[in-house]
């Protein structure tokens, strides 16, 4: 497991936990909109960078590096987007009364 400090300006280093998150530990979003979730946004594109790399991570600790590289590589303001996506996502919540929607 992972985990990251970050702001609207700034994503700070990746770092490694030596332990799990309960579920007391997690943000409770509902069941029926997983889009209002922003952090699987970024969970995806970081995944999908790591799958792209050559050749791929084949221990523990080069999964790390690679999760912790592509983080790196991010580019500055990446983070502003899904944060600007946010009043787009409420609307269509809002909208599809709490069912799923299609931002």
């Amino acid at each position: 497991m992972v985990w990251d400090v970050c702001s609207w300006r700034d994503m700070g280093p990746l770092i490694r936990l030596e332990t799990t998150l309960t579920g007391d530990r997690h943000f409770h979003w509902s069941p029926k909109s997983p889009e209002m979730n922003i952090i699987e946004d970024i969970r995806e594109a970081l995944l999908h960078a790591v799958e792209k790399r050559s050749p791929p991570p084949r221990t523990p600790m080069d999964l790390l590096t690679a999760l912790q590289d592509s983080w790196c590589e991010f580019p500055p303001g990446y983070l502003q987007t899904p944060v600007e996506s946010m009043p787009r996502r409420l609307t269509s919540l809002l909208r599809a009364r709490g069912g799923p929607t299609r931002y």
